[in-house]
């Protein structure tokens, strides 16, 4: 990990929701996304990463990479690189040749609608937008079609928090 990420106290993006938030109620501080990143953190093995970068110093290249060490396989999307942590990198997707299941995404909010959209047609079932990241319309596309929807949060402080590992493939 790059002795740059800075230390975040594990509860620091936890926020007390009213009960009629659009993200939903609180009992003790949980919410109800808390319990869809418990259930997205300990159910899928694999994140597609839309907006992986091969810079080390980029949040969208250190974060897949904690994740990565830490047993999550990792399928980059990035139609500008070859080779991202040492996988493949796929253009779109819709290149992307194996079921996908969790999305996370690094690319500005006014993207992710289409984001959205391109995760549905692939057959995804969850979508994570990355801490700072967040959109009312990527979220209704998502869950109008079912989709786990977690948005404006970071994977590490998550599985830090949680003191998750990845889920053993299936």
């Amino acid at each position: 990990m790059p002795p740059f990420l800075p230390k975040i106290h594990p509860t620091a993006h936890i926020r007390r929701l009213a009960p009629d938030d659009a993200q939903g109620s609180t009992l003790d501080g949980v919410t109800d996304t808390d319990a869809s990143v418990e259930h997205i953190l300990t159910t899928y093995d694999t994140i597609t990463v839309v907006g992986a970068s091969a810079a080390p110093a980029k949040a969208a290249h250190f974060v897949p990479a904690h994740m990565q060490q830490h047993g999550w396989c990792i399928i980059p999307v990035n139609p500008h690189a070859e080779v991202i942590l040492g996988e493949r990198v796929y253009r779109t997707l819709r290149d992307v040749p194996r079921q996908v299941g969790l999305v996370n995404v690094f690319r500005p909010a006014e993207q992710t609608p289409d984001i959205a959209r391109q995760a549905v047609a692939a057959g995804a079932t969850a979508l994570w937008l990355q801490l700072g990241i967040a959109s009312q319309e990527a979220r209704a596309i998502a869950e109008e079609a079912g989709l786990l929807y977690v948005a404006d949060r970071c994977l590490i402080i998550e599985q830090r928090r949680l003191a998750l590992k990845a889920p053993r493939p299936r």
